[in-house]
């Protein structure tokens, strides 16, 4: 996979443009990547409420767990469908709305310097060979383009806001991912 540094899309990932982002402050580098999971509804995967969810058109009546999002403005720069494929939200040269309130290499407001991926799942749920291959694919085209980003600056969405998230939880295999990256 490539990233190109102009358009700040990723080769082979389907762009879906999502409002929830912003530009990155003057003079910040980008030095951390944060892997979150997410399904819509919790623990369904395969369709298009994530996508939905991330571009405000979610339809608050689709499902009772809705209610409770629908509204919610946030996004993130990919998401890592089950078998693999790669949707893209937001350039990485701007700021994917994904972290949050969180902490992370002595700074608050991680997603000025972060990129931020989803994978579809639930937290302390299993992830697929395909999705652990796109992961290590899209890391290193990141790591290439930003080089802020190195293995020791890939964290969890838990790591970074563990009051608030659980995610990816302990069906992630860091291990693997880890040695995928080498």
């Amino acid at each position: 996979m490539r990233v190109d540094v102009c358009s700040g899309l990723a080769d082979g990932a389907r762009f879906v443009p999502s409002p929830n982002r912003s530009p990155r402050p003057p003079q910040t580098s980008v030095e951390a990547l944060i892997v979150h999971c997410i399904s819509l509804p919790p623990g369904e995967f395969g369709g298009d409420a994530v996508e939905q969810f991330f571009c405000n058109r979610l339809d608050a009546g689709g499902h009772p767990y809705y209610r409770a999002i629908a509204r919610m403005k946030v996004s993130a720069h990919f998401f890592l469908r089950r078998d693999g494929g790669v949707v893209q939200f937001v350039p990485v040269h701007e700021c994917a709305w994904h972290a949050g309130e969180s902490w992370c290499l002595g700074r608050s407001r991680v997603n000025d310097f972060s990129v931020g991926v989803e994978l579809e799942g639930v937290a302390g749920g299993d992830f697929t060979d395909a999705q652990y291959g796109a992961l290590a694919g899209l890391s290193g085209a990141l790591m290439r383009v930003f080089p802020g980003i190195r293995p020791q600056h890939i964290f969890a969405h838990s790591e970074i806001a563990p009051q608030r998230k659980s995610d990816p939880g302990g069906g992630f295999d860091w291990p693997r991912y880890r040695k995928m990256l080498e």
